[in-house]
């Protein structure tokens, strides 16, 4: 709304805004917290006026009711007395003074049902209104055991009597009477203490209660009846008319709080807006209260409204007369160096401006000059700068275009992440491989496709990356779209930005799913034809060798029994031809060493065990789960290679005296272990040797894992661990 105005016009209609509101929010806040004070002030004063009558009134009640029970009790404690002294002036017997004595405490009532009664320094009840009491024990209660000590003075406590279903509270006064051991207990209950009350022993204190110029305080109970005020006592204020009976009804009902209402004293034309806080005692069912006028209260603030509003006028004028002044000599210089703007705009960098004066506006004007000499080399400079950043941007453009065609031509998933892990690429290929599309993934994880069982390899993968190091090619396994697993061959490096630091990294996942799968075929092909060896071995060749053995000994027995000189030859060829039986059967055992035994893996197992401790002397045992029974025999046949290779390695190289070899199940997997207490595998040489190799290659194959600890002297753990199948149990 302000575009087409003049700085002049804008700087008197800012200048009045601001003053206007400053001086609106400061004399604003000024009258509020004022306000607020005297508020505080009358509230707090009536408050703690209405707390101090409270505690006035409560007191002198407690102390009339306990002048009133002290007077009932001296009085009957003196006719005890008179009756006692004509006892010993032999006017009457001791019994008929104590049975005088009993009538007369028993025919008074104190208040509507409290009564007199004598206990003795046992606690036994002597005199009581009710007979059932009478030398009743009564000192198995505490106010009884109090009145005991003290002999004399005021006790508060609660009684339940014989016929009364709950207690009620109750207070008495005390006096022991010495000669016949009688504690005179004068009592009556708290509820019927506003019968006992005498208004007169504290009336004036509470009309003594003065604040403000006409602020008084007051007491009513809960009919509306004035007990104690300056004006309206004995009067039923809810009856008079002309009063605000329903603020007073409310009072009567709320009995604590405060009230904001409108009252006229008798004798006043005109009603007045009146403060009044209120308590209730709830054993007398009374309200004390203290009211005040408002008006007596707010005289200040009329003072400080007329000062602001003439202070207000007063400073307006002077800030429109001050804001005319600076607003010409702020707008003239200011158009001055428009016409100067203007005309350099049409590129005439060669204007300047005489600077007249050292401030703001001179300063203004030599900014301008040098501002006009700068333009002028910049306007050439950027002229020069637009042409070499094209040129930069359109290699920029020519060298992504490569890069992005290289990715998407790329047979291999590729996949960029950045530092936090999250997708910012990736090409077609992934998509053929894996299912997802690019716009699923872009900016979020890719953790949903790491198996649980691949996340170690896979937190190493992650490490390497972040260390800003080249990730080698690792083996692992992940799921595609539709959750099917794909093997892979996963490597990567970090890439760096502008300022050298870890931006991203760059992995390339190669599917060699096929490609195992081939392997293991053949590898699967090489068993089955060593199988196919080995048992053609064990069902023709040595079935044949015996045949030809036990010719040979039948020719053995001919040539001896005709004393020939072959028999020895025969003998010989007997025996070769045993020893040829004998490596037949251990080449087919090489070559089937699971399928021809009865009892399966664990009873090959047993069997390498038996060989090497009878062939090296070295300790080695094999321990089974016997439930564990592995029905694929392919499977079972790499585990028994693997077994076969690490024991041949530990007596070999290791030094070992002792070898452990074990099969388990543990929950959803199977464990092999295969340990010895050698020297252990040097650090250098780990996962060099071609055993080593050969094992970690059958763990790939049959879908397991690979774990070798080797310490120094401390020998070497080779556990092996995968998923049970179906193929694994009956």
């Amino acid at each position: 709304m302000f575009a087409g105005t003049r700085i002049r016009h804008k700087l008197l209609f800012y200048y009045s805004l601001l003053f206007t509101l400053s001086l609106s929010i400061g004399f604003a806040t000024v009258y509020v917290i004022t306000r607020d004070t005297i508020e505080k002030n009358i509230e707090s004063e009536l408050h703690n006026t209405s707390t101090t009558i409270y505690n006035l009134v409560t007191t002198s009640l407690t102390v009339s009711i306990k002048n009133y029970l002290r007077s009932a009790a001296e009085k009957n404690l003196q006719i005890i007395e008179s009756l006692y002294l004509d006892y010993q002036n032999g006017l009457l017997t001791e019994q008929e003074a104590k049975e005088r004595a009993r009538r007369v405490l028993l025919s008074q009532t104190i208040g509507e049902s409290g009564y007199i009664y004598c206990l003795n320094s046992s606690g036994i009840v002597v005199v009581h209104p009710q007979k059932t009491l009478l030398q009743t024990d009564v000192s198995e209660y505490s106010f009884v055991r109090d009145l005991l000590v003290k002999e004399r003075g005021y006790l508060e406590y609660d009684w339940k009597n014989p016929d009364e279903k709950k207690s009620r509270p109750k207070a008495l006064y005390m006096i022991h009477f010495k000669p016949w051991d009688w504690f005179i207990s004068v009592s009556s209950y708290r509820e019927e203490f506003k019968g006992l009350v005498n208004v007169d022993d504290f009336r004036q204190s509470v009309l003594d209660v003065k604040f403000g110029k006409t602020g008084y305080a007051f007491v009513m109970n809960n009919e509306g009846k004035a007990i104690i005020h300056p004006k309206l006592e004995g009067v039923n204020i809810l009856t008079v008319e002309g009063l605000p009976n329903e603020y007073l009804a409310s009072i009567l009902e709320q009995k604590n709080g405060r009230v904001v209402y409108s009252w006229r004293n008798p004798g006043e034309t005109e009603p007045r807006s009146k403060l009044c806080y209120f308590s209730y005692i709830e054993d007398y069912d009374w309200i004390v209260g203290a009211a005040s006028y408002q008006e007596e209260f707010y005289g200040p603030l009329r003072t400080i409204r007329t000062l602001v509003v003439v202070t207000f006028i007063i400073t307006m004028l002077l800030v429109l007369t001050l804001t005319f002044k600076i607003s010409d000599s702020i707008t003239s210089p200011l158009r001055n160096l428009m016409e100067k703007f203007t005309s350099a705009s049409k590129g005439d960098f060669s204007l300047r401006m005489a600077v007249s004066s050292k401030d703001e506006l001179g300063q203004l004007a030599m900014f301008f000059n040098r501002f006009m000499e700068q333009l002028g080399d910049y306007s050439s400079n950027l002229k020069q700068q637009i042409q070499v950043r094209q040129e930069a941007e359109n290699s920029l453009r020519e060298s992504e275009e490569r890069y992005r065609s290289v990715m998407e031509a790329a047979a291999d998933p590729i996949v960029i992440y950045d530092m936090e892990g999250r997708v910012t690429y990736f090409n077609p290929a992934f998509r053929t491989v894996f299912g997802w599309r690019l716009e699923e993934c872009l900016g979020k994880k890719l953790d949903h496709f790491v198996p649980r069982e691949n996340w170690p390899e896979t937190e190493l993968m992650i490490t390497a990356i972040r260390q800003g190091t080249v990730l080698p090619a690792t083996e692992t396994k992940r799921y595609t779209k539709t959750g099917e697993i794909r093997n892979v061959s996963i490597s990567g490096a970090a890439f760096r930005d502008h300022l050298h630091q870890l931006a991203g990294s760059v992995v390339i996942l190669r599917d060699i799913t096929e490609t195992k799968r081939l392997t293991r075929q053949l590898m699967d092909i090489g068993d089955n034809v060593r199988q196919t060896i080995g048992q053609d071995l064990h069902d023709d060749l040595c079935p044949h060798l015996i045949g030809i053995g036990g010719l040979v000994s039948a020719l053995k027995t001919t040539i001896k029994k005709n004393n020939g000189d072959g028999e020895r030859l025969a003998e010989k060829i007997v025996e070769l031809i045993g020893e040829a039986t004998s490596k037949a059967r251990g080449l087919a055992r090489g070559l089937c060493p699971v399928h021809l035994v009865a009892y399966g893996l664990q009873s090959a197992l047993n069997e390498i065990a038996d060989k090497t401790q009878l062939a090296t002397n070295i300790h080695c045992s094999f321990s089974g789960d016997p439930s564990l029974k592995i029905h694929d025999n392919t499977l079972a046949t790499h585990l028994y290679y693997i077994v076969q290779e690490a024991v041949n390695n530990a007596v070999k190289h290791s030094g070992a005296s002792s070898i452990d070899i074990s099969l388990e199940q543990k929950d959803e997997y199977i464990h092999l272990w295969i340990i010895d207490d050698g020297r252990g595998i040097d650090d250098k040489q780990q996962g060099k040797g071609i055993g080593l190799q050969i094992m970690k290659y059958r763990v790939l194959v049959i879908g397991a894992f690979l774990e070798i600890t080797s310490q120094s002297e401390s020998g070497t753990i080779i556990h092996v661990f995968m998923k049970k199948s179906e193929s694994m149990h009956p």
